[in-house]
């Protein structure tokens, strides 16, 4: 049974070993000359004014949030859309019913202003 899985542990040792000596002959062989304006931190062009430990807006993390459920809903929508002709109309009351909770929850999303920036 585990005579399966040798070859397998066989490419990830010798990826391991090319992932690490790969690492390694950059790290030797590539220039390295620091100087001030190298290790210097970059902030869109210009120095940095605040701390880099600064706190953000909660409603950034709810656009983020918000962004992510809507992306997997996309991500749920292609296969539906493929099989539809299968699965039948228990598929497309299903599918209507977890876009009908998604939407309410943009819309309460919408209402408390989640999406509002001042």
């Amino acid at each position: 049974m585990l005579q399966n899985y040798v070859p397998i542990l066989i490419f990830m040792g010798i990826a391991l070993v090319m992932g690490v000596v790969i690492l390694l002959a950059g790290r030797a062989l590539g220039p390295n000359r620091p100087d001030a304006e190298k290790l210097s931190p970059y902030e869109c062009g210009f120095e940095a004014f605040e701390d880099s430990r600064m706190k953000f807006d909660v409603r950034y993390y709810l656009v983020a949030i918000l962004f992510i459920l809507f992306d997997l809903e996309i991500a749920f929508l292609f296969p539906w859309a493929v099989a539809l002709d299968e699965i039948g109309m228990f598929g497309f009351v299903s599918m209507m019913i977890f876009l009908l909770v998604l939407v309410v929850g943009f819309v309460y999303e919408w209402k408390k202003g989640a999406l509002e920036w001042e």
